[in-house]
């Protein structure tokens, strides 16, 4: 029984460094195309319209 408790412990750990995983894997190929000069600035209004049109969609299904 103490192994199972010191199993269900772990999985916080797993869930946290899969994620972190996840997201590092994701965000490489924009870390590459931000070395680029030609493509940093349209990595940058990217990600700046992205943060946007989330912070938009979010207010107006809060009703704010």
């Amino acid at each position: 029984m103490n192994d199972f408790w010191n199993n269900i412990s772990r999985y916080p750990r797993f869930f946290i460094s899969s994620l972190a995983g996840l997201i590092l894997v994701i965000l490489a190929p924009f870390k590459n195309l931000f070395k680029i000069p030609k493509f940093r600035i349209f990595v940058i209004l990217f990600l700046l319209l992205f943060i946007l049109l989330l912070y938009n969609i979010i207010i107006n299904m809060a009703g704010l």
